[in-house]
């Protein structure tokens, strides 16, 4: 085993909040995407503290036991990794201090709780190390770079404390570390090795493309196995190791010593960037952008509140409306493997995004109604694939017609550094990712940062390299996004013709029940009838979604026809429900009766409310008061024959005696059958 086999594993247990899970089994399941994430927090900045040489299996596991609901425990869980390998016999060089910095109104916060998290304009997690930071995770509502940096500056003091307190405790506990001997070099080999292959690596390098010159560095390896073969048989292992460094020294040396990259690039240069959007003709909005050899296709899809997220946390149940999901398929990169699901990798770089491109979206309400889910697809990659998905993310947005407040865009910053000699590289490939000393992801609009991702291999970072890489990256942003403002400047006007309409219907919340009837009979019909989908929330708010105009007009017909409010002045023809001594209950709506007295039932006297109505009876009545406390109608058959034209008396009392004279021969002829 020649590498380090290190897993972390972050776990909540629902008992720790006082819930039982879900589901029909009762039992936590596959990680959620909080603790995948957490995990990563974790192993980012405590893998590269491993000695040289330290490849025994090892595993850090957390789990939160119990849970406030106010702080969050992935802070506690980092700070635990770190003393929990501290205070063991694997030999690690921390201890490491994980906090989170907010800043709220000028003021920084350390570990802000979840309301206090609300309220902050940025937050970070940070994990710092004795000689500085080693990791850096976040998200900003767009804020300068200044900001960062005096976040990142307080958090690299605020872990002190923590850090003075490890070693502390493990100076009390005094444990014995156990000693790893580095890999013995052989000092001939190394020299025959780079005395065969240090000029082919050289020319090997010069290869601007990545496939021809991976080929390239292979046949180097190749050549020098070939002609190392006899002198040191069986050591082909090593000879593979030892020109992976020769290749790591000539990249960096390229870089340190003639400002040149192995691509042709200087420090700061960008690769050629292309954009374009609406390639694909059925989905909702698309965009193609392409940065050199790295190509990410990006699909937006608008949906409805039935489609948002609903997570269950140890917080309590939430609902995300916007949903951003990374794919980084094996043939990107020239590989085969199987594909079992999203990858840690995917969940992360897809979160990254997601904070990043979340920071322009419109606010979801009755103005956008809109559950956004956007999929970015790698279909080639060579360094900075999450940087490709913010960008393509940005213009499908606004291809899809989404009114995102402007772009956002993202560049990967790299380092190389030896003492003082310190190179700051801007849009870094895979290969200067693998041989550098940080990997730096900004993400943000003109105006500043929306999210920023930073892992860091060397010691030393001060203001100075954050200030020069912070700046170097908003160049590099703004260039970017000129690009991107060529294929598509503002959102589109319209729609497309394929994403649902959603119109909004309101109704008084007290007809809710009405709309949905019995166990959803009504609301069930109006949606198969019309074709659309129709939503209701408390406060009377109906959403109808259809992409067809006609449709939508249809279902609104039927939903006004089941939750219309009488109106005083207004005529109904209704279906007598009930008859007292009083007077007669009419229901003109659906859901809503009123009360015709039997003074309102003619224009003469009525002596017996079924000498004119009975119950099943339909009549014509109009609408003459509504009680505004109570709601209760009042209605009137003598007004609506009136407004009809039946007046004098003489048509109204021709047609009731008609009624008395016809009920009194059927009392009749029913007496006569009995007997």
């Amino acid at each position: 085993m020649d590498y380090l086999p290190l897993t972390v594993e972050y776990m909540e247990r629902t008992y720790a909040a006082g819930k039982i899970p879900g589901g029909f089994f009762k039992r936590e399941g596959r990680n959620t995407e909080i603790e995948t994430l957490t995990s990563r927090l974790i192993d980012r900045p405590i893998r590269p503290l491993f000695p040289k040489g330290y490849h025994f299996d090892t595993q850090v596991l957390a789990t939160v036991l119990s849970h406030d609901k106010t702080n969050d425990p992935g802070i506690a869980a980092l700070l635990g990794a770190s003393c929990a390998l501290t205070f063991s016999d694997v030999p690690f060089d921390g201890p490491i201090a994980g906090l989170r910095v907010g800043a709220r109104n000028g003021e920084l916060l350390v570990n802000p709780t979840y309301a206090e998290r609300e309220e902050c304009e940025l937050e970070v997690v940070v994990a710092v190390g004795k000689d500085g930071l080693t990791m850096v995770e976040g998200g900003a509502k767009v804020v300068p770079e200044k900001l960062l940096i005096e976040a990142l500056l307080f958090a690299e003091k605020a872990g002190q404390p923590l850090l003075e307190l490890q070693e502390k405790m493990a100076a009390e506990l005094n444990i014995t570390k156990r000693v790893i001997e580095p890999p013995a070099v052989d000092e001939a080999l190394v020299a025959r090795v780079r005395e065969v292959a240090w000029e082919p690596m050289c020319k090997a390098l010069e290869v601007a493309e990545k496939i021809p010159r991976h080929h390239a560095v292979h046949d180097v390896h190749d050549l020098a196995i070939k002609a190392l073969a006899e002198e040191f048989e069986g050591r082909e292992k090593e000879i593979r190791g030892i020109v992976e460094g020769l290749e790591k020294e000539r990249l960096r040396r390229l870089i340190l010593d003639e400002g040149k990259r192995i691509d042709g690039r200087g420090p700061d240069d960008v690769r050629p960037i292309s954009c374009d959007t609406g390639l694909l003709p059925r989905v909702h909005g698309s965009a193609l952008f392409t940065r050199g050899e790295t190509q990410a296709i990006v699909a937006a899809t608008l949906g409805t509140s039935a489609d948002e997220q609903r997570m269950d946390l140890l917080t309590g149940d939430i609902t995300r409306n916007f949903i951003l999901h990374y794919n980084f398929p094996p043939y990107s990169v020239g590989e085969v493997k199987m594909i079992r699901g999203p990858s840690r990798r995917d969940i992360g770089h897809g979160n990254l995004a997601h904070r990043g491109v979340s920071a322009v979206l419109p606010e979801i309400g009755e103005d956008f109604p809109y559950t956004l889910r956007v999929v970015s697809e790698i279909l080639e990659s060579n360094g900075s694939s999450s940087m490709a998905t913010v960008c393509g993310s940005s213009m499908a947005l606004m291809d899809a017609g989404v009114p995102t407040k402007c772009h956002v865009g993202g560049i990967a910053m790299g380092l190389v550094k030896e003492g003082d000699n310190v190179v700051v590289l801007t849009d870094i490939l895979g290969d200067e990712d693998h041989s550098g000393d940080m990997d730096f992801k900004v993400v943000g609009t003109e105006e500043g940062v929306s999210a920023v991702q930073m892992d860091i291999k060397c010691s030393g970072l001060n203001e100075a390299i954050f200030t020069k890489a912070l700046e170097q990256a908003r160049q590099a942003r703004l260039h970017i996004i000129g690009k991107m403002k060529e294929a598509i400047d503002k959102p589109r006007e319209n729609y497309s013709a394929f994403a649902p309409r959603i119109l909004s219907v309101h109704i008084n919340p007290d007809r809710i029940r009405d709309l949905i009837g019995p166990g959803g009979r009504n609301i069930r019909g109006v949606q198969a009838e019309s074709g659309a989908k129709i939503e209701v929330n408390d406060e009377g708010v109906v959403m109808i979604a259809t992409p067809d105009q006609e449709v939508a007009d249809k279902a609104i017909a039927m939903v006004k026809a089941l939750t219309d409010e009488a109106e005083v002045g207004k005529t109904y023809t209704g279906q007598v429900v009930k008859t007292t001594d009083f007077g007669a209950f009419v229901r003109i709506l659906p859901g809503v009766e009123g009360l015709v007295h039997i003074s309102e039932l003619a224009n003469h006297r009525v002596r017996s409310v079924e000498d004119v109505v009975r119950e099943g009876d339909e009549v014509v009545v109009k609408c003459i008061s509504i009680d505004t406390r109570s709601g209760k109608v009042r209605l009137s058959r003598r007004e609506a024959l009136t407004d009809s034209g039946e007046e004098g008396g003489d048509r109204g009392r021709e047609h009731d005696h008609d009624r008395v004279r016809d009920r009194e021969r059927g009392r009749d002829d029913n007496r006569r059958r009995d007997r």
